[in-house]
């Protein structure tokens, strides 16, 4: 079993920033890659970033240049961080962990980009 529990989301103004973290606990050696979703209202879940075991990422088309996904290995912890935020980047983010068997969810974090 994986644990996962997201932080960071809240109101932002356009062009503003904010630092998702995701903390992983439970069986964390079984992970083999971590992504960040979201899902907008009345929109599809979408992938926004990815990283892997041995630190390879990957970032939707939507927010290269302005998103980027890390991680420390000491704190077990993924962030994703939201620079140059814009007003369709609000929706609910959500922090994935896939092994080989399953796929863990957090429970989300809103992040609200508005004036």
């Amino acid at each position: 079993q994986v644990q996962l529990v997201e932080s960071g989301g809240g109101l932002v103004q356009p062009g503003g920033s904010l630092r998702l973290s995701c903390a992983a606990s439970g069986s964390i050696s079984s992970i083999y890659a971590m992504y960040w979703y979201r899902q907008a209202p009345g929109k599809q879940r979408e992938l926004v970033a990815a990283i892997t075991s041995g630190g390879t990422t990957d970032h939707a088309d939507s927010v290269k240049g302005r998103f980027t996904i890390s991680r420390d290995n000491a704190k077990n912890t993924v962030y994703l961080q939201m620079n140059s935020l814009k007003r369709e980047d609000t929706a609910v983010y959500y922090c994935n962990a896939n092994t080989l068997k399953v796929a863990y969810w957090g429970q989300g974090t809103q992040v609200t980009v508005s004036s």
